[in-house]
């Protein structure tokens, strides 16, 4: 014969301290099951645009059946040795990027001092550099990035001695300061007072010891 077993919940802000933490551990450890990054791409995606990258895309096939094409943007993290952000690109000179840069992220001077590399080596020659940036092994980092550089110079000039490793340079620390900002990020809405807000939100409930129950 069926029984009827009646358990006290409690709201977040209810619990132990000691609940409060095994509640917030659940949340970490599934609630990140959505694309929590997508703000950080598009904003990298932009920055792309503005220094002169055209990332290349992939198809992503979709519960529907159907697909979309999705930014070659990879990484891995935040703990473990090998932990760190790729791309895929093309890149050419895009006139005006420092400047750009600037008026697009006035305080990053990580980006500035990318974006001033860039424009440097360019000019020494002739505006006419261009690279191709593809993703080859199992790891997700900056050392992951084949990264080739020419010149496309109608008279068949060479580039400079420093042009090929200033430009591969330029793009693995553009791979580093992104995989910075997805930390950053992912730091942000695990933390306490994050974590806290949206379990409230959510209007999560939790037994005495803290764990998920409604």
């Amino acid at each position: 014969m069926p029984e009827i077993i009646e358990t006290t919940v409690y709201r977040l802000d209810e619990l132990s301290d000691a609940a409060k933490d095994r509640a917030r551990a659940w949340y970490r450890e599934g609630g990140f099951d959505y694309d929590w990054y997508d703000a950080v791409y598009e904003d990298f995606q932009r920055i792309a645009e503005i220094l002169g990258l055209d990332l290349k895309t992939r198809s992503v096939r979709l519960m529907d059946g159907g697909t979309r094409q999705e930014p070659c943007i990879w990484f891995r993290g935040f703990w473990s040795q090998g932990d760190g952000a790729c791309f895929e690109t093309l890149y050419t000179h895009r006139k005006g990027a420092p400047h750009r840069i600037r008026d697009y992220a006035p305080q990053d001077t990580e980006l500035h001092r990318i974006a001033d590399a860039l424009q440097a080596v360019q000019r020494r020659n002739f505006y006419q550099l261009r690279a191709e940036a593809s993703h080859h092994g199992h790891y997700y980092h900056e050392y992951c990035m084949a990264i080739s550089v020419e010149r496309d110079s109608p008279t068949y000039q060479d580039m400079t001695a420093d042009a090929e490793e200033a430009v591969i340079e330029a793009l693995r620390d553009l791979a580093r300061w992104l995989y910075r900002q997805l930390e950053r990020e992912y730091d942000h809405l695990s933390s306490d007072e994050m974590v806290d807000e949206t379990i409230a939100a959510n209007e999560y409930t939790f037994t005495e010891a803290g764990r998920r129950f409604g």
